[in-house]
């Protein structure tokens, strides 16, 4: 796919990543398009699963979910069933904004999004009582350096 990426679809595409609320015609006159061409392109990009979703970031802090976790994870069984239920248990826990499958030591690393160190230990005891775990542990963001959804085009 990205072979059919011109440099119009890319800077179309910088300008969604910081601002997917911006107008078409502002997008148009900032890459130099006609309206319809640009609203031609986006449509383009979208169907295509280019662009996956127009969202809002929203400050966790403010809506009182300050405490961001890194959780490291082992899994105590590689079998389908676990699997399912772990996957069902990540879909089910709002608190995991982000989970990944890992290579090397550890299984999965979950981005996790709470009040407080009660409220992560309510996550915590929630997810262990719904999938066994071989091994958790979380380290606690003190400083958040760079959080972006920007990809580098």
């Amino acid at each position: 796919m990205s072979d059919t990426i011109d440099e119009k679809d890319r800077d179309i595409l910088r300008l969604l990543q910081k601002d997917a609320a911006r107008s078409i015609d502002a997008l148009a006159e900032a890459v130099h398009l006609s309206r319809n061409a640009c609203w031609r392109r986006i449509k383009r990009l979208e169907e295509t699963g280019v662009i996956e979703a127009r969202v809002a970031r929203l400050n966790a802090k403010k809506l009182g979910l300050g405490l961001m976790a890194i959780v490291l994870l082992r899994a105590a069984d590689h079998n389908p069933g676990w699997l399912e239920k772990f996957h069902n248990a990540v879909r089910r826990l709002p608190e995991i904004t982000e989970a990944h499958r890992m290579s090397g030591d550890l299984d999965y690393v979950l981005r996790v999004h709470v009040a407080d160190m009660e409220d992560y230990d309510r996550f915590y005891k929630t997810l262990t009582r719904l999938v066994p775990l071989r091994d958790i542990s979380a380290s606690f963001v003190m400083e958040n350096l760079k959080d972006s959804t920007e990809l580098p085009l």
